[in-house]
């Protein structure tokens, strides 16, 4: 069984520590670890500590610091720019889109989207999502999640590959960089518009004939990248 994994500001240094704050009651509260078990802290920036809980009290364990590791930044890096779509299926998106390995999410003001984001507060929720599927996932990167942008406003170096449920072009033919970045563009429920789609200046393409729902079409493409990829 893997370890679960807690996410700090910065590793501690030295032989022994104490996981207070949210992570310290999410670990002794909610998981109930116990003197004896083992867990991983990483600082969301590709370094990961090994530690076993001396001790538990409410809200806090005190750790025994063991072997520190350092993961390198996956490249090509992949970002994914992700129509902001209503009630819970933006959330669910950057959730499954983190725990298949994204790197970077954008949400994106589409034309079509029938959200309006008119204040911070969906943006935190969703880099709270995107957080917790860190954890569970136990990614060593945290995924930037930017503030959100409009058509005029997004601007990425090539390729971009847009999901289009017209596209003749297959995700798995067309040509993957070695290095650098690869930009995905997921539309919100009503699919991207024509005018975007030539703004955007990316390739169309599509992951066959079904049609699937904003919420799942970037994981299920992320996913097919990261085979291409080399990464699963």
């Amino acid at each position: 069984m893997s370890l679960p994994l807690f996410l700090v500001d910065e590793l501690p240094t030295g032989d022994r520590w104490t996981l207070a704050g949210s992570e310290g009651h999410h670990a002794a509260n909610v998981q109930r670890l116990t003197a004896g078990e083992a867990l991983l802290l990483g600082d969301g920036r590709g370094s990961l500590l090994h530690a076993v809980v001396l001790a538990a009290r409410k809200g806090e364990l005190d750790l025994s610091l063991d072997a520190a590791s350092h993961v390198p930044s996956p490249d090509p890096t992949i970002t994914v720019v992700q129509g902001i779509a209503k009630g819970e299926r933006g959330e669910l998106a950057v959730q499954l889109l983190t725990e298949v390995g994204a790197d970077r999410i954008v949400p994106w003001q589409a034309a079509r989207s029938v959200a309006r984001w008119k204040d911070a507060k969906p943006l935190d929720r969703w880099r709270a999502t995107v957080r917790e599927a860190v954890k569970q996932s136990r990614r060593a990167w945290l995924p930037e999640v930017t503030a959100a942008q409009t058509t005029r406003q997004l601007s990425f170096p090539a390729p971009v590959l847009v999901l289009h449920e017209e596209a003749s072009t297959p995700l798995s033919a067309v040509p993957l960089p070695s290095t650098g970045s690869i930009t995905l563009v997921v539309g919100p429920e009503g699919g991207v518009a024509p005018e975007e789609l030539a703004a955007l200046n990316g390739t169309p393409v599509r992951l066959g004939p079904e049609v699937l729902r904003t919420s799942t079409a970037g994981a299920a493409a992320v996913a097919a990248l990261s085979v291409r990829l080399g990464r699963w």
